[in-house]
This record gives structure tokens, C-alpha cells and sequence, in this order.
């Protein structure tokens, strides 16, 4: 596929979105030079690993956690 894209006077250009599919890029990339050619290579988001380890145990409330770090504070490991 080859694509032509406009670039704005502030260095941006738009991603045609039947690339940005085939590529997986989501919000973030990583950019690069060699030689004469700019390399994008898409990054994972962190949230897309959301549920991909599987446990039995509940989530902490924000209540438990706002507990848990106080108690790490006072002992000073924060």
C-alpha cells in the first residue's frame, strides 16, 4: 500500500486508518531514521494487556489501597 499524506507546517501528518489497522498502531508510536526513510513502529498500550492475566482475587477498593499506601508511607518505603 502507498499512501500519500499531507505534512503540516508543525511536522504532523495523518495516518490513513486502513494502514493504522493493518499496522496495529493505536495512540502511541515509536519513530526513527535510516538513511533516507522515517520507520514507524507502533507501541502497545498497557491497557490493551487489561485481562490478560487471570486471577481469582478481588481488586483492592480505593479505600484499601488509599489504606495500604499510608501504612508503605509511614514505614517509609514510598
Amino acid at each position: 500500500m502507498v499512501y500519500a499524506v499531507n505534512i503540516t507546517s508543525q511536522g504532523q501528518i495523518s495516518i490513513p486508518a486502513k494502514l493504522r489497522r493493518k499496522i496495529g498502531f493505536s495512540k502511541r508510536a515509536i519513530v526513527s531514521a535510516e538513511e533516507d526513510r522515517i520507520i514507524l513502529r507502533p507501541v502497545a498500550d498497557i491497557m490493551d494487556l487489561m485481562g490478560s492475566l487471570k486471577t481469582n482475587k478481588k481488586p483492592l477498593t480505593n479505600k484499601q489501597l488509599h489504606k495500604l499506601f499510608g501504612e508503605a508511607l509511614a514505614r517509609g518505603e514510598v
